[in-house]
């Protein structure tokens, strides 16, 4: 598994190849990332990636020829190394809000390919040429607009990584993750750790049971009561894909007769 990331700040992507699980997963070889610089593929003194749009407008544009060659520069590279076969090159994956949005499926999607090669824009926009000829896939983090592409380019990258084999210390936590398909695309259960009583506030009893069935139970109650109190769209999703069973649906019966508001008696006069 490997990243190139097209950007104009490469240093910030430390963050995501040296700190934490990717860090380590990094530095195991488990995955590798490289950055590739736009300024470097300039041939002016003033290393000028942008310019002013055409038709007027506020902001600049990034020039399509620097971000050409960074990708064919990319390309190559990940074919001498040998992460991408002649026939299959990586796809060119553009950060922009225009896109699909990302969710914890593609993660999983992504997670079993070779990489990418990931677009981080800046300014007001890019070159749309460059977009029509390069881009294969066009990916959004969500109805929100970052700065630049790097930001959503380390979730992207986080996201997927985290998910590849040997990453995680223990690989049921991948499988316990919120939108999972373990969980039926469900909200994970809440968590609890030592000390038993916290501030007067006691670790659920079912937890501390040994009873592993009904520790299960109580965890799909949780997440079953937590979705459909947040992401109720996440339950008609779960119900429409027929991952609901009838078990789950009396649970939700209940969770919606203990919340449900009793109606106001009419006042005495």
């Amino acid at each position: 598994m490997r990243f190139d990331l097209i950007t104009l700040f490469p240093e910030m992507f430390a963050a995501v190849r040296d700190q934490g699980v990717s860090g380590r997963a990094h530095a195991r070889g488990i995955w590798s990332l490289e950055t590739w610089n736009p300024r470097d593929f300039t041939t002016d003194v003033h290393r000028t990636v942008d310019d002013r749009p055409y038709g007027g407008g506020p902001g600049m544009v990034m020039l399509a020829e620097p971000l050409a060659l960074a990708v064919e520069a990319a390309r190559a590279a990940r074919l001498q190394a040998g992460v991408d076969a002649p026939d299959a090159p990586a796809p060119v994956v553009l950060l922009s809000p225009a896109g699909r949005t990302h969710d914890q499926a593609r993660a999983q999607h992504w997670a079993e390919r070779t990489g990418a090669i990931l677009i981080c824009g800046r300014y007001e926009g890019i070159d749309q040429r460059f977009i029509d000829h390069y881009v294969d896939e066009e990916i959004s983090l969500g109805d929100f607009v970052l700065s630049g592409g790097e930001l959503g380019a380390m979730v992207l990258v986080d996201s997927v990584v985290r998910l590849l084999p040997g990453v995680l210390h223990d690989a049921e936590s991948a499988v316990q993750d919120s939108f999972n398909p373990a969980l039926s695309g469900l909200l994970d259960s809440p968590h609890y750790t030592r000390p038993e009583v916290w501030r007067g506030d006691a670790v659920p009893e079912p937890l501390l049971s040994g009873h592993h069935a009904r520790i299960a139970v109580w965890r799909r109650d949780q997440s079953l009561s937590l979705t459909a109190a947040r992401r109720p769209d996440l339950i008609h999703r779960a119900r429409t894909a027929g991952d609901l069973d009838a078990r789950d649906e009396r649970a939700l019966n209940q969770i919606n007769r203990s919340t449900a508001k009793p109606d106001a008696g009419q006042g005495s006069g």
